[in-house]
């Protein structure tokens, strides 16, 4: 009984000695250290709400009652989407202007909308580094995209050759195949009729599942249909998790995040499926594609096989699951917004749409498009310019200052958050001119240097060494289809179009894009 006093007496006494420090260490997270990175930054010039411990619950309020509205009143054909995307960060720059930052719980988020300040951000990669990923979001933001420092040159340095020059050409093919496959889809939906009213969205979204299944994975649209289906609801899941007013979710096995798991076990099943499919064909002695996948298996066999240049040159198997996964999401969700985007708008502006159809005719005639036809597009290419300037498949970009950093005038201490604005900076009327919310592809006709005044302003994929590893891809598949359609169809807006572009994996129209094409 004594011994049993004394250990007792003993964890109390030391419960007593550390419960000041624990309470100093949650007032200092809580109250203090925030109070001051508000300070440092009022003193500075920029301007924000001030902020309470209840910051997280106001901000996950509003954007919930911004969403409702969303749903329930779509608002009028305007390219000027940025109130309703950005939520907090639009209202946070009306408030208050440029110059300001707002709050994510406890960490200030600096926004930042000077080319040159873009510039340093974007150029600066080991300074200013990705996010940490909650618990559900790492499920979603893997491979290429998640990875820092050397493991993202190791990567990157892979898989640069599945994206040159000649690598695209050998794509055409399957760009054409699927492209006509969903002409023929629609040619059919009018076959008693000279025009017919669809919602193109779904069949686009099928359509650059298709062209990432063959040209990138060698495999099947049901294969690779299935793993988008599974990516979509991880990207809805994420989405709700993310205005869950819960403080616990992150450390708690929600349901959502049994979702996550769930969800991401059945797309490394199908993943794997694949891969092994291949690997299959090549115990066969069959030939194989020279593409992404084919690429990433031969650094995972450098890996397995213990190659001396495995450590610089390899990956494990974990590892190219991951970038699978990442290139299903990025390959399709890209290039299907830009086109729908494409697509609404040359609806709306019929007299672009007849420019760049008379722009492929004279190029290719009623031929299929060719890699050195498809060069030729200059008002084609203003065009997709102008459309990943007003409606990017992401609507901003984050990143954290790992060390304390000079940009501009502005001080930055480590653990902030500064974010880009994409939208804003896109339609910033002091880089673009009174008609930055317009749509004029003409401000491209001598090349986005030209049309930015040499200033980082126009980054639909980014900027720097981390620009979008497939935004050539991207823009050659938008160049075939497109001409393609213009070839076949002239097309108008219906009047049951409702226009809410929404952020989930990428910026899409809420609720479709109801459109009404003639045969050309």
């Amino acid at each position: 009984m004594e011994a049993l006093s004394s250990v007792t007496f003993w964890i109390l006494t030391v419960i007593i000695a550390f419960t000041p420090l624990w309470v100093w260490v949650k007032v200092n997270s809580l109250w203090l250290k925030p109070k001051r990175l508000e300070k440092l930054l009022r003193a500075q010039g920029l301007e924000g709400d001030p902020y309470k411990l209840n910051n997280n619950n106001s901000k996950e309020t509003y954007i919930l009652k911004m969403q409702h509205e969303a749903k329930s009143k779509p608002f009028g054909i305007s390219n000027d989407v940025a109130p309703q995307i950005f939520s907090l960060l639009h209202q946070t720059v009306h408030k208050y202007g440029k110059n300001s930052f707002l709050w994510e719980g406890r960490t200030p988020k600096v926004i930042i909308t000077e080319p040159e300040q873009i510039k340093n951000v974007f150029n600066k990669m080991q300074d200013f580094t990705k996010p940490k990923f909650n618990s559900n979001a790492k499920f979603l933001f893997v491979g290429l995209t998640s990875y820092e420092g050397e493991e993202w040159a190791k990567h990157r340095k892979i898989i640069n050759p599945a994206f040159h020059i000649d690598k695209l050409k050998n794509m055409l093919p399957a760009f054409l195949e699927s492209s006509h496959a969903m002409i023929d889809t629609w040619m059919d939906l009018m076959a008693t009729n000279e025009s017919r009213e669809i919602d193109i969205q779904p069949f686009i979204q099928n359509l650059t599942c298709d062209v990432i299944s063959r040209a990138a994975f060698g495999s099947s649209y049901e294969e690779g249909s299935k793993i988008f289906e599974l990516l979509r609801l991880q990207g809805y899941i994420l989405i709700n998790t993310g205005h869950s007013r819960n403080p616990m979710r992150w450390f708690l096995p929600t349901s959502s995040t049994k979702r996550m798991k769930k969800t991401d076990k059945d797309i490394y099943n199908l993943v794997e499926g694949i891969i092994k499919k291949r690997e299959k064909a090549m115990k066969n002695g069959e030939s194989i594609n020279d593409d992404l996948l084919g690429i990433l298996m031969e650094s995972y066999n450098l890996e397995s096989q213990g190659h001396e240049k495995s450590k610089s040159a390899g990956m494990s198997y974990n590892e190219l699951i991951k970038e699978c996964k990442q290139f299903y999401i990025a390959g399709q969700e890209t290039t299907s917004s830009l086109l729908v985007w494409t697509m609404m708008l040359l609806a709306r502006y019929p007299q672009w749409q007849q420019r760049a159809r008379q722009e492929v005719l004279q190029v290719f005639g009623n031929q299929n498009p060719n890699h050195e036809g498809l060069s030729q597009l200059k008002i084609v290419t203003m065009i997709l310019y102008e459309v990943l300037r007003l409606y990017p498949p992401t609507v901003y970009f984050v990143r954290t200052v790992k060390k304390k950093m000079k940009l501009g005038n502005i001080s930055l201490p480590a653990g902030i958050n500064v974010s880009i604005p994409i939208l804003l900076v896109h339609q910033d009327c002091e880089i673009w001119g009174d008609d930055a919310k317009e749509f004029n592809p003409e401000r491209f006709s001598e090349g986005i240097a030209k049309a930015t005044k040499g200033q980082v302003a126009f980054f639909p994929f980014g900027w720097g060494p981390r620009i979008c590893i497939g935004q050539n891809f991207a823009l050659l598949e938008a160049k075939v289809v497109l001409s393609l359609l213009l070839q076949n169809f002239s097309f108008e807006l219906s009047q049951d179009y409702k226009h809410v572009p929404t952020a989930i994996l990428s910026l899409q129209p809420k609720f479709g894009v109801q459109i009404r094409l003639h045969k050309f």
